[in-house]
């Protein structure tokens, strides 16, 4: 599987000719996705940076909330997870399992409160983790969010939803995460392909560089 951080909350999964991608956003969010395509795209909430699905070319399902899809030897299931109870329910968030290539999948979407010990077990098991990080009005506070990523316990977490260079959104930086993580020489990569059996026998987080790019207004 190839993952791609398109930026924001938005990736790119493929496996040989099919894609998934998720939370695809506008170009009014201040950074572009460009040119992408996939059979189906997972939406966490209807804020329009999660759910610019138009976007995405070739789309052929557009999976909006709880429930178990199946398409294409793609499987994905989505937990509702907590938010202000006067939300309404098309603000509520959904967390996503996708299985894809014998490896499972977790995007958090705008989780907004912790998880349920019943929630985190309709997640698991959880291999690879889309972690929003970017403490801030949408997202857990990082004490919190540090804490969910021990309780899903997956072997590969990739941070998302922080600060990036022309973004119009407030969100937190990258580098509290970094150093509560204690993590060393951090670099970033485009990508990365992973398969189960490369899948690493301590958690290891994976930064990735954000290869959507600044609109011209920027």
């Amino acid at each position: 599987m190839e993952i791609t951080w398109l930026g924001h909350s938005c990736f790119r999964l493929r496996v040989d000719e099919l894609s998934l991608i998720t939370d695809p956003f506008p170009d009014s969010i201040g950074i572009r996705m460009g040119n992408v395509s996939a059979i189906a795209v997972t939406v966490s909430n209807g804020h329009p940076n999660h759910s610019y699905w138009k976007g995405v070319d070739g789309t052929d399902k557009v999976l909006e909330g709880p429930g178990e899809y199946e398409l294409s030897g793609i499987y994905v299931r989505g937990i509702m997870t907590p938010r202000n109870e006067s939300d309404p329910l098309d603000q509520r968030n959904t967390a996503y399992v996708v299985e894809m290539e014998g490896l499972s999948v977790c995007h958090l979407g705008d989780i907004k409160h912790p998880l349920t010990a019943r929630q985190a077990d309709q997640l698991k098991p959880v291999d690879i983790l889309f972690l929003p990080v970017g403490s801030g009005e949408s997202t857990l506070e990082l004490s919190q969010t540090i804490q969910l990523m021990h309780t899903l316990s997956p072997k590969l977490i990739f941070p998302m939803h922080y600060n990036l260079p022309g973004l119009q959104s407030e969100l937190g930086d990258l580098e509290p995460f970094v150093k509560e993580m204690a993590l060393q020489d951090v670099q970033t990569i485009p990508k990365m392909n992973v398969t189960a059996s490369s899948l690493p026998a301590e958690p290891r987080v994976v930064i990735l560089q954000a290869q959507g790019v600044q609109t011209e207004a920027q």
